[in-house]
């Protein structure tokens, strides 16, 4: 920046040396004509001071290289102008306007209609005009080469037939033929037919000694957005997406409100914006929001109509995704809902092995650590026994002589599955030890019967992502809608990829995407996941599930946007009074009103949850654990009657012990 502004500096100095030096004759240097270059730098100067986040002015004229550096001299020094305002100066060409500049907001172009060229750049400028950047326009009357005030306000052919829409900040400078002052105007006009009459304004008096003032009441006039709020009944366009033609029938009342809730939402937020902005509406009406087609790069449904200059306004809000920025503008968020798997929490047996789930893993290492302490104490207490010959010679023969660990600890485990104890304590040690075994594998016993059954009954909330969602045995389905079926079939995120192949795609090359009422139905049969618009699903789940039923709801979220955005043309006129006065039915509660009486919230879990019966699915690792149990018995009888064979044929015993 320093050394661009060093850059300007001095080739401003040396257009006022070739100035001073000139010949006589080829710039008319009469002091009238330096008072009016003056009153125009002046004016320039007066206006620019009321126009605020002003960062960069750029000069278009015609004017001779005194009169620019007059300019740059004026505003340089000037008290009210920031430091930082940068003054840059350029041909009449629309290559010099800032069609790309990020920062095209904070910059104010001035423009003399005087000069040749300007009225090309300015019917060339196109959005230019209306869209963010501010213009200063000046036409001076001269006579006999003087200067001569401005030119009257009446009616001006190249203003008139410029499309200076609703938006644009273009002020100029003329004289009023009736009261003689010096006025800043604007017009503007809401359409660019010719039909469309220009609504004219007055921002200001301008006086060569006073600047730029407003009158009795020296209030700066709000901004353009908030002043021009009336439409004068001019009729918008909207467009509106219904994929039901009965809701034609009931958009203004609350039949059926659960098929095309959103739709119906912003149809009504279209119409009190209308209402608003004092114009009317004129719905058309689509099947689809629109998608992009890759081979052409054109949106198809609603956003195609906005984009071909079909409709003004997008009457149904719509997801805001990354492609669509560059085709629409973005304007507020009208309705509160989202789209997500929604389905009954399974029993915690679905996706739990409830038979490890009642004991923490240290109260299992203690539990096991017991059996084996106890186990291996009481084989050395009856071995102690069996030495000393603590028992007659009838018990001492008898069958249930313990000869190894493996029947003591098969002793203590039948005693901690309460089956009893099939070794006869003697003495006062090992009966101490089998008493404190039973008492002790009691309380656990007690403690791990009572949570199996609160478990059972209990749900589970093992599944809150899409990856737990994609690895359970819940099956799933969607609503059978457009952006549904869209955002599918064109995922590429992995997770969302697999969900869509594995879970809604079926081998036979159907889809799941089924009728709203048919998808909740299996919903309230349980382990059925349903893609749905959260709001529209609830008001059927409140209306067909019984109390119980409504309790254990989840969500998991699919789609990776946020709630849908109101969105207009890209770079309309409108944009700034409709996000306006949107913005305003929020504040007011109007868009809350509509929201709560189309949507349904999710219904509260009032009735608690009913008894569940056993099923197959609870038992379900006992039953392999029998299974595998039986298969290994099966497994070592075989086994060992494969070694008894082998044994016999390898060592025939008979020959061996005959004497």
């Amino acid at each position: 920046m320093g050394i661009e502004w060093f850059l300007q500096s001095l080739s401003l100095w040396l257009i006022l040396l070739s100035e001073v030096h000139a010949e006589k004759g080829i710039f008319q240097d009469t002091s009238a004509t330096h008072v009016e270059l003056d009153q125009r730098i002046a004016a320039v100067r007066d206006l620019l001071v009321h126009l605020e986040r002003s960062k960069q002015l750029l000069v278009l004229t015609c004017w001779s290289p005194l009169a620019r550096y007059r300019l740059w001299q004026t505003i340089r020094e000037d008290v009210n102008f920031p430091s930082t305002i940068s003054v840059r100066f350029g041909s009449v060409s629309t290559r010099q306007l800032p069609w790309h500049d990020r920062n095209q907001h904070q910059i104010v172009i001035v423009v003399d209609l005087s000069c040749p060229g300007t009225d090309s750049l300015l019917e060339n400028a196109n959005q230019l005009l209306y869209y963010r950047v501010r213009w200063i326009a000046l036409k001076s009357v001269q006579e006999a080469g003087t200067i001569k005030g401005w030119a009257n306000c009446t009616v001006d052919p190249l203003l008139d037939r410029l499309p200076l829409l609703i938006s644009n900040e273009l002020f100029y400078f003329c004289t009023d033929v009736t009261t003689g002052r010096h006025l800043v105007r604007q017009q503007y006009r809401l359409s660019t037919a010719s039909s469309s009459a220009p609504i004219y304004e007055t921002f200001g008096i301008w006086e060569p000694n006073l600047g730029v003032h407003f009158g009795p009441s020296a209030d700066r006039p709000p901004s353009t957005s908030v002043r021009r709020q009336n439409f004068q009944q001019f009729q918008l366009r909207a467009s509106l997406v219904i994929l039901h033609n009965e809701t034609l029938n009931h958009l203004d009342d609350l039949h059926d409100k659960h098929i095309d809730t959103i739709s119906r939402v912003n149809y009504l937020l279209t119409k009190s914006v209308a209402h608003a902005l004092n114009a009317t509406v004129r719905f058309s009406i689509v099947d689809t929001w629109g998608y992009r087609d890759q081979e052409t790069d054109r949106y198809n449904g609603m956003i195609g109509e906005l984009q071909s200059d079909l409709a003004d306004l997008g009457g149904t809000s719509m997801f805001f995704t990354q492609d669509r920025i560059k085709a629409v503008d973005y304007l507020s968020m009208t309705a509160s809902t989202r789209a997500s798997f929604v389905f009954r929490a399974p029993k915690l047996s679905f996706t739990d092995n409830v038979f490890v789930l009642p004991f923490d893993q240290y109260v299992w290492y203690c539990t096991v650590s017991f059996i084996l302490l106890s186990g291996l104490l009481l084989l050395v207490v009856l071995r102690t026994e069996q030495r000393y010959n603590v028992t007659n010679s009838a018990e001492r023969n008898s069958t249930t002589t313990v000869t190894g660990l493996s029947d003591t600890l098969l002793n203590v485990f039948g005693t901690t599955c309460q089956q009893g104890s099939f070794i006869e304590p003697k003495t006062a040690p090992s009966r101490c030890l089998i008493l404190l075994c039973l008492v002790v594998l009691m309380f656990l016993y007690a403690s791990y019967s009572a949570n199996i059954v609160a478990l059972i009954q209990s749900p589970s909330t093992k599944i809150q992502t899409l990856e737990d969602l994609l690895a359970s045995r819940l099956k799933t389905g969607a609503e059978d809608t457009v952006y549904n079926q869209y955002y599918f079939r064109h995922e590429t995120e992995p997770i969302r990829k697999a969900l869509y192949e594995r879970k809604m795609r079926n081998k036979d090359g159907s889809e799941n995407f089924l009728p709203l009422a048919q998808g909740v139905e299996l919903v309230r049969q349980g382990h059925y996941a349903f893609h749905v618009e959260k709001g529209v699903c609830y008001k059927l789940i409140s209306e067909t599930f019984q109390e119980e039923e409504k309790c254990g709801l989840q969500e998991v979220e699919y789609l990776k946007v946020i709630e849908p955005y109101y969105a207009v043309q890209k770079n309309s006129s409108f944009r700034e009074p409709v996000r306006i006065n949107l913005f305003k039915l929020r504040e007011f509660g109007i868009q809350g009103r509509e929201n709560t009486l189309l949507y349904t919230k999710k219904p509260r879990c009032v009735g608690g949850s009913s008894f569940i019966p056993v099923s197959i699915v609870d038992v379900w690792p006992a039953l392999v654990t029998l299974g595998w149990g039986y298969l290994l018995t099966i497994t070592m009888l075989i086994g060992e009657q494969l070694w008894v064979r082998l044994q016999a044929r390898v060592l025939p015993t008979d020959g061996y012990f005959k004497q």
